[in-house]
């Protein structure tokens, strides 16, 4: 049997599944998943360490694990992994990158441009679902990827995800708090706290309405599918007029699926 870990390294967060299959179509099992804090300061030995806790809480052991698939979008990070990867498990990750088969052309005026994550996105989105297709990730980013019905990566948009923008708003006033995204009772707010989360949390879903309406006719007649992933995906499709379905291991899944089109 075939263990995989799979490894996508965020700016704010760092995503980890393993996968215990056979590599036949609908055998795979995400079997268990972990997030963990972005901290560019940690060493490999550090990280290894970690990584073999997670295992044994899980009633698991690192060297179980047969292969390794990585993406990133922090360059730094990924000799780092490698090593951990080397020393865990005694072989170097793949890295999604220039060169790696994808099955999916890019139409980007620079293909070496688009981040790592958002190839990997599109083609989880694509292959579970068809295209034409578009993945909203709601991460440190909100990001847009757009598939043709051909299955081409056609490209997207890119916003402040919603915690930058917040942030952004709280260092910048000093009467206004941090404050849990949820919805509101109301959507005109009665209280700073109500207004900011209208704010946020509508604000959100109306850009992504916003936007799939502007996306859709350039990617022809047939109506395109809307996958949400990341963080705060669920909260924003639950207000979303045009957000299909929530993947929350989208990411994870589309690493799988290039190892197994790779190895």
């Amino acid at each position: 049997m075939t263990v995989l870990l799979v490894i996508d390294i965020g700016n704010t967060n760092i995503s980890l599944g393993v996968f215990d299959y056979d590599g036949e179509p609908g055998k795979d099992d995400l079997a268990l998943h972990w997030r963990l804090s972005t901290h560019r300061e940690l060493t490999s030995d550090e990280l290894a360490s970690s990584l073999q806790s997670l295992f044994g809480q899980e009633g698991r052991k690192a060297s179980q694990v047969t292969d390794v698939i990585m993406s990133s979008v922090v360059p730094p990070l990924i000799p780092i992994w490698e090593r951990v990867a080397t020393k865990l498990f005694g072989r170097e990750p793949l890295v999604v990158g220039p060169g790696m088969r994808t099955g999916m052309p890019v139409r980007y005026e620079n293909p070496s441009e688009v981040g790592a994550d958002r190839i990997v996105n599109s083609v989880a989105a694509f292959e579970l679902f068809g295209g034409p297709v578009i993945a909203v990730d709601f991460g440190t980013a909100t990001t847009f990827d757009c598939v043709s019905k051909k299955g081409e990566y056609m490209g997207g948009c890119i916003f402040p995800g919603i915690h930058i923008s917040m942030d952004a708003l709280f260092e910048r006033t000093s009467k206004l708090h941090r404050i849990e995204i949820a919805r509101p009772k109301q959507v005109i707010g009665k209280t700073t706290t109500g207004a900011l989360q209208s704010g946020l949390l509508y604000g959100y879903a109306g850009m992504v309405d916003s936007m799939v309406e502007r996306i859709q006719p350039e990617l022809g007649d047939e109506p395109a599918r809307v996958i949400a992933t990341g963080g705060l995906a669920g909260r924003i499709a639950r207000e979303s007029r045009t957000i299909e379905e929530v993947a929350p291991f989208l990411t994870l899944e589309g690493l799988r699926i290039l190892f197994e089109k790779n190895r």
